[in-house]
């Protein structure tokens, strides 16, 4: 299992990395595993403003279909396009190419209530 220790975590499997004025957000290595093969990433808030621990889309596999959670408050800016015709990279790639949403955080400072690398492995172990 990877647990990259330069992105924070939410207990509900979401990951997200700061680039700058931005972040990216997805679905950790374990999440990904435990759903297994990905068919279809639904992104319903494209362009809305949502707050820290809501709704911004849902995540189909095989078997299930799961909610995608804000790991902080902002602005949903962009859904990887990649997802619409290849969601399996949530599965090859979910710290890379299988990114989900890019958002724009409004309060930086609720990334001290995620959890560290150290942390997130500790929950799913």
């Amino acid at each position: 299992m990877n647990f990259p220790t330069d992105l924070k975590y939410t207990r509900d499997h979401e990951w997200i990395r700061i680039e700058g004025e931005v972040a990216y957000v997805g679905i950790t290595d374990y999440a990904q595993s435990e759903l297994g093969e990905i068919v279809f990433v639904d992104i319903t808030a494209e362009g809305e403003t949502l707050g820290k621990e809501d709704v911004f889309g849902t995540i189909e596999a095989v078997k299930t279909v799961s909610d995608l959670f804000m790991p902080v408050s902002g602005e949903v800016l962009a859904v990887n396009p990649e997802l619409e015709n290849n969601p399996e990279l949530v599965n090859e790639a979910p710290y890379q190419a299988g990114w989900i949403i890019r958002v724009k955080p409004s309060d930086l400072s609720e990334l001290d209530t995620l959890l560290s690398a150290d942390d997130y492995r500790q929950t799913v172990e």
